[in-house]
């Protein structure tokens, strides 16, 4: 299976003005309470775990979309998280496991989300999130989160059968906006996602709260930062 359509031809010839902002679901929800789970579970093991666990949680995602072979991230993050303890020798229990699996849906936002969020939705802009987190877990998350009204619309890569960075997931921004792709902010969590992104066409903002190098893909996101803060300034800079 194919990543086409072509991207060349999708590319802004200078800066629109931003008319909405879509996040990736990392770059609103803070997902270090799992981690911290898995340490208070398997004292000594769960840095590992976590680690192979999210490792092998998108490589899932991304052989599932290759090869044409879908389930859903729920799917994948139980299947990912199976194969990252027979990995490691590391016996979890169905409760413990299901403990794990279960803090997908307990995720709350990173500290800077809800001003940032605020901010824009007061400057009039209609806001998204694009995730491969299913409807249920984006669902459960946006409510933990208070969040239930802020959001125009949660787009879930579920709609299109494929994971991020496959162009129809982005591609579903567009449509929910009507907007054209330039005129579309996509904030991203992953440095891949960022890569994705830009190639589809969007205006990227890179939130690198891992503060990891730069993808070597090829493409590079319009603007990095640590943090949300500085979304506001770029689309004013935009416009």
């Amino acid at each position: 299976m194919s990543f086409s359509p072509s991207f060349s031809e999708t590319r802004p010839l200078s800066p629109s003005r931003i008319k909405a902002v879509a996040f990736d679901g990392f770059a609103i929800f803070d997902p270090r309470p799992i981690a911290n789970l898995a340490s208070a579970l398997f004292a000594g093991r769960g840095t590992e775990l976590v680690n192979e666990w999210r490792t092998r949680q998108f490589e899932y995602s991304w052989l599932r979309t290759i090869t044409g072979n879908y389930s859903d991230f729920w799917q994948v993050t139980g299947d990912a998280l199976t194969y990252a303890a027979n990995k490691i020798g590391l016996s979890i229990s169905p409760g413990e496991a299901a403990q794990l699996m279960e803090g997908f849906l307990k995720l709350e936002p990173w500290p800077d989300v809800v001003p940032t969020l605020n901010q824009l939705r007061g400057e009039g802009l209609p806001l998204a999130i694009i995730s491969d987190l299913t409807p249920r877990m984006m669902e459960a998350c946006v409510a933990n989160s208070a969040l239930q009204r802020i959001f125009q619309c949660l787009l879930s890569t579920d709609q299109v059968r494929a994971f991020k960075p496959d162009p129809r997931t982005y591609g579903m921004g567009t449509a929910a906006f009507n907007l054209r792709r330039e005129e579309n902010l996509f904030v991203a969590y992953a440095g891949w996602d960022a890569v994705g992104s830009k190639r589809f066409g969007y205006p990227t903002y890179w939130v690198n709260r891992l503060h990891l190098p730069a993808e070597e893909l090829g493409e590079h996101a319009d603007a990095t930062y640590a943090d949300l803060n500085g979304v506001g300034t770029f689309i004013r800079d935009r416009g």
